[in-house]
């Protein structure tokens, strides 16, 4: 059994009401979930395919850090598809730097999250002091990408305008060979 310990604001999103969303996981991953409401901790156990059984844990720390339940599903879809999460913290000095940065990140009215998202095709979620992204390899780096671009105070624009070339490569597999990148 593997134990995730996530924040108790996101234990009630993770059971669901009544339960249907513990169990939507437990019969789509193969896995049992014993949650401790007090702490917070979550065991994952596989019961049934033991490499399906293996995101169960991600699927568990994705909704704790603050994914849709039918998001942080997503992981299930195909085995290529990978949750990361990046510490913004990590790249702050202070509380004041981290609320800066987390604002930067959001963008005005969620904008830059929202773009990040759908430019890069993953799902994006800014919980706390982590940027989560759900995607496959490609997505989730051109995610991780405009984030240090973004921790690291580079414009908006720039950031922007790399995500748009970023997704005119994704979209057409075999272009970005001929594209000028300057």
């Amino acid at each position: 059994m593997r134990h995730v310990t996530i924040p108790q604001d996101r234990i009630g999103v993770l059971i669901g009401e009544g339960g249907a969303t513990m169990r939507d996981i437990e019969d789509r991953a193969g896995v049992r979930l014993d949650i401790d409401s007090e702490t917070g901790s979550v065991g994952v156990e596989s019961v049934e395919d033991p490499v399906q059984g293996l995101k169960g844990p991600d699927i568990v720390r994705a909704i704790g850090r603050g994914f849709a339940p039918e998001d942080a599903l997503t992981l299930l879809d195909d085995e290529l598809m990978l949750l990361e999460l990046i510490d913004i913290e990590a790249a702050t000095r202070n509380e004041t730097d981290l609320t800066r940065k987390k604002g930067r990140l959001i963008g005005e009215n969620g904008r830059t999250r929202e773009l990040m998202a759908e430019l890069s095709g993953a799902s994006v979620v800014i919980y706390g002091s982590t940027v989560g992204a759900i995607g496959t390899p490609e997505e989730v780096e051109v995610v991780r990408n405009a984030v240090e671009m973004i921790l690291d105070g580079a414009p908006h624009g720039s950031v922007y305008s790399y995500l748009e070339r970023k997704h005119n490569e994704l979209k057409s597999p075999g272009m970005e060979y001929h594209q000028y990148t300057g």
